[in-house]
């Protein structure tokens, strides 16, 4: 396993001329959705497939994007989460027509498994078509921790990663605790807490006296801690001429924190959008407005959420900067040029 130590003043990202994203997972999918035109971003929705209109794209609780970006000519690829089962992501993957042999690497944005349950699934069917060697982007070690749902006193596991298995695949995990140029694009590293912001979630993991301590079945007679996040990272982009492009996936340890930790390791003051989960489905009706306060602080060109980010939010940023807001849809192709 690689562990990525670099200290954040050494850190420069890439800057891209064009960034294309994917929607491989969600919960949602309308055959109907609506052209829609924005100045900041070329959105494109999926009907019928070519050649496969007697099938459908499917969709479950849980994110999947694929990334594509462009530097000077030359494409990066990447698959940011893998939904909650294989069975979504393998169909999607298929009907969509994104090529394995293209990809140049796998990320994860925090371990929970709508994020990671499709992935073991996912590398089992297509490995043998992808480059001979894949990195898998993590938060870090603790990302292999096993994660446990329910009440402290009956709780029931949702499972952990096998880091063991993925290496065997030569698909090798790198532990991106600080930031972590990607090709074209980077990760944040540990997101500071550091706004009114608290870490949501509702998992649960095993207190360790040590970090990144594993846990067998026989020490699972530990005291189960409410999980903080640490190794929850965002995938960022630079787009020439346009800013910074953050996608929080799931947003646990909040928008505003994650966007603003983007910020300082990339040095870009601009953003041009945010994207992902956000993680306010669960939130009261004014954290949801204090969220937007800051939010509108910081002064987004796009504001697309997905997956958790909750009707209520949807339903408050259409109110209140609806010239930010774009909704999503499964299938549905996001561009953003310089």
């Amino acid at each position: 396993m690689t562990n990525n130590l670099a200290p954040r003043t050494s850190f420069k990202p890439s800057i891209v001329d064009r960034l294309s994203i994917r929607v491989v997972v969600d919960s949602s999918y309308d055959l109907f959705a609506l052209k829609y035109e924005h100045p900041h971003v070329d959105v494109s929705h999926i009907t019928f497939i070519p050649g496969r209109q007697m099938t459908t794209l499917a969709c479950e609780w849980g994110l999947s994007l694929h990334l594509c970006s462009e530097r000077n000519g030359e494409t990066a690829q990447h698959i940011l989460d893998f939904g909650w089962t294989p069975e979504i992501i393998n169909r999607n993957f298929d009907l969509l027509g994104i090529d394995p042999t293209r990809i140049d690497g796998l990320i994860l944005s925090h371990a929970h498994r709508d994020h990671f349950g499709g992935l073991a699934g996912f590398v089992d069917h297509y490995r043998h078509r992808m480059p001979d060697q894949v990195p898998f982007y993590v938060g870090g070690e603790e990302t292999f921790r096993e994660k446990w749902l329910g009440k402290k006193e009956n709780p029931f596991s949702w499972g952990a990663l096998d880091g063991t298995w993925l290496t065997a695949q030569n698909v090798t995990p790198v532990c991106c605790n600080q930031p972590h140029d990607i090709k074209q694009a980077f990760t944040s590293g540990y997101i500071d807490r550091n706004s009114f912001e608290t870490v949501t979630g509702g998992s649960m993991v095993v207190e360790a006296e040590e970090p990144y301590n594993h846990f067998t079945q026989a020490e699972l007679g530990g005291r189960l801690v409410t999980d903080l996040h640490p190794d929850e990272h965002a995938t960022c982009y630079i787009v020439q001429g346009k800013g910074l492009v953050v996608i929080t996936s799931c947003g646990h340890v909040g928008l505003i924190n994650t966007t603003r930790a983007a910020m300082a390791v990339s040095g870009v003051s601009k953003l041009h959008a945010v994207i992902g989960g956000f993680h306010l489905g669960p939130a009261p009706l004014d954290y949801i407005e204090h969220t937007i306060d800051e939010l509108q602080s910081l002064d987004p060109d796009v504001v697309l959420p997905m997956h958790c980010s909750g009707s209520n939010f949807i339903a408050a940023m259409e109110r209140r900067m609806p010239d930010k807001l774009i909704t999503t849809n499964v299938g549905s192709l996001f561009t953003f040029r310089s």
